[in-house]
Formats: structure tokens, sequence, C-alpha cells
């Protein structure tokens, strides 16, 4: 069995009792739960306590089911001398040491986002700005009608009315049935404010590229060169044309859930696809080729680094699924492919 495949489900699971949802013939201490007995029928119900069962399971989660991955301290080529896409800077190839870190096993979700919006009330940028960006293809006819703007070089970029992390395609999408795939529509500083709730921090662009190449030197994938080895999908992508059809034979259309598809050789799942990351790196194309130690990107700057690619990458349009392709967006710009997971410093280390 997939134990970290595993405990995500677990936790889902432990964290629908967390919110309240009505379990019946669990045998628990009546420390955590309060019954029911419905009159006439001798079914006993059970919910969960709120304060005791929050509690609880957040211990539970916690103590028994990390997260996050150690990454050794190492030294590896950061970019790469044969770029995909010459004007993102992606070259040229330089030496970077790396202090050890942690790393998320998995891109946030909505689940963990949803967790960290009740507990403070965090309204993010989408909500406040009152739309966000969605890719045309999944707008519904009646949202699109209304809409006269696109964007002029990428119009199947549209910008929706009530778009937002709990309304992926707008306001009559909903997340219920994606509450394990990753959480969309933040911005950096959405996804800054949610990692310093969980005690974490973004990772910088040295940091997430040496996670994505999983101890393998100058591969264009987190596995290897070959895109899909043995005909196997290792990442969720656009097949087919390019934006027309997606004909999903990777078997989602969009997102996936934030535990599908193999990990990495540190077990880290879809670090390229699925959804853009961001980097805690402002953005520059210009980058020395002298050996660095911990480098944290420059000093100021106007857009902010995203690494991964998304669903939405294809060969023919966006070649940026490779652990040292990168791209940037405004620290408030948000979209339906575009989310984050988070980094900490080690114990003992700067």
């Amino acid at each position: 069995m997939d134990l970290s495949r595993f405990t995500f489900r677990l936790n889902r699971f432990i964290f629908g009792l967390v919110f309240g949802h009505s379990v019946k013939y669990i045998i628990f201490s009546s420390f955590f739960f309060s019954s029911n007995q419905q009159e006439g029928l001798g079914v006993t119900s059970y919910k969960a306590d709120p304060w005791c069962a929050r509690f609880y399971c957040h211990m539970l989660y916690i103590i028994f089911f990390p997260q996050m991955v150690r990454l050794p301290a190492g030294t590896f080529t950061m970019g790469t001398d044969k770029p995909g896409i010459p004007q993102d800077g992606e070259g040229p190839p330089r030496r970077v040491q790396l202090d050890a870190f942690h790393m998320d096993i998995y891109e946030v979700s909505n689940l963990d986002f949803e967790r960290f919006v009740t507990d403070t009330g965090h309204v993010t940028e989408a909500e406040t700005f009152g739309d966000s960006f969605v890719f045309d293809g999944f707008i519904s006819e009646e949202i699109k009608r209304a809409i006269d703007k696109a964007v002029a070089a990428a119009p199947w970029w549209l910008p929706v009315k009530g778009a937002d992390w709990r309304h992926p395609e707008g306001p009559d999408a909903s997340i219920s049935d994606r509450m394990d795939h990753p959480v969309l529509h933040v911005s950096w500083n959405d996804a800054s404010a949610y990692c310093a709730w969980a005690g974490k921090r973004l990772p910088t662009e040295a940091e997430w590229e040496y996670a994505c190449r999983g101890g393998l030197e100058k591969r264009l994938f987190p596995w290897g060169n070959k895109l899909q080895p043995k005909g196997e999908h290792f990442a969720n992508l656009w097949q087919g044309t390019f934006p027309s059809n997606n004909t999903a034979e990777d078997g989602y259309v969009q997102t996936s859930p934030v535990d599908a598809f193999p990990t990495n050789g540190y077990g880290l799942y879809n670090m390229v696809g699925n959804a853009w990351e961001w980097t805690s790196d402002w953005w520059d194309t210009r980058h020395s080729i002298d050996d660095a130690y911990n480098p944290k990107g420059p000093a100021s700057g106007t857009d902010r680094v995203k690494k991964g690619g998304s669903y939405m990458c294809h060969k023919s349009y966006c070649y940026r699924y490779r652990c040292a392709a990168r791209s940037q967006n405004t620290p408030d710009s948000s979209a339906s492919n575009l989310g984050f997971r988070c980094a900490a410093d080690a114990a003992g280390t700067p």
C-alpha cells in the first residue's frame, strides 16, 4: 500500500469528522463525541464535539501524519544549457549549494486551504477583486455571455466575476468533489499568508528546483528525460491539440488529486503539471554563472517566480513542465491553474 496516499485519504476522513459530519456506530471515547438517541428508533448517532474533536484531530494530523519530507543538503545544477524557452531565463546552468530543508509532499489542497480560511477568516485577493482568470473551455455558456474582455495574447483566458478558490470556474462551480485537488485562484500574497499560518514559508526557486529534480542531475523531468517512460503518464498535462481539444489520456481534463501520479525520488507528488506553484523569488531573467549558496533571488522586482507548469501545459504552447522551466506573475495575480506548496527550514540549519 502507498502509505502517503493512505494517510492523505485518512486525513480527509478525519477532517470530515472535525467539521461536524454525523457518524454512526463509531466506537470512540465519549470525551470526543456526544450521542443523540433518536426517539423510538433505538438508533444512536454520534457527532464530533467541536472543540475536543478539532483539538484531537489536529494533534493526530501533526504527530502521526506529517505532510513534509526533509530534503538533504546538497549541491546541484540549477537551470539548463538547453533552454526550452530561452527568453524565460532558464540558463545558464550554475552550481547551487543548499542547506537541508523541508518540502510539502503535496500541493496545498482545497481541504488544507479550507482549514486555513475557517481558522483565520482569510479573504483571498480574487475574492477581494471580484474576479479571476479562468480557461474558457471550462466556463458555462451563461457566464461566457456576460464577459466582454479577454487576454489579447491568450484569448482562452477570460476574467470571470465570482471565480475564486471555492468556485474555480465561476459562481456556478463548486469544489465539493475536489477537496483533494490543489487549491486554485490563490495569489502569491494568499499563498504566503497560508504558509505563515502553517508555520512554514514558500520555497525559494532554487529549493523548488532542487526538490523537483528528486536527486537526479540535468534531467528534464522529475523522473528523467522521457515524458512517458514505457507509455506511462507521470504528470497531469494537456494531451491533444491546445487549446481546442484535451484528449485526457492521463485521466484528467482539469486538475487531479494532489496524490495522483508517481512520486519523484524525494517522495514528492506533482512537482510538474497539475497546478503552477509559487516560489518566494522575485523574477529576473539574468543569472550569474558563479556558484551560489542558498540563493534567494533578486532583492526586489515586480513579478514573482512560479514553477512546474499545469494541467494546461502542452509542448506546442507551454513547454514549462520541466524542472528548469519557469514563468512569472504579479504577486496579486490568480488563475484557475495556479496554486502552491510550502517549505520550511530544517532544524539546526539557517
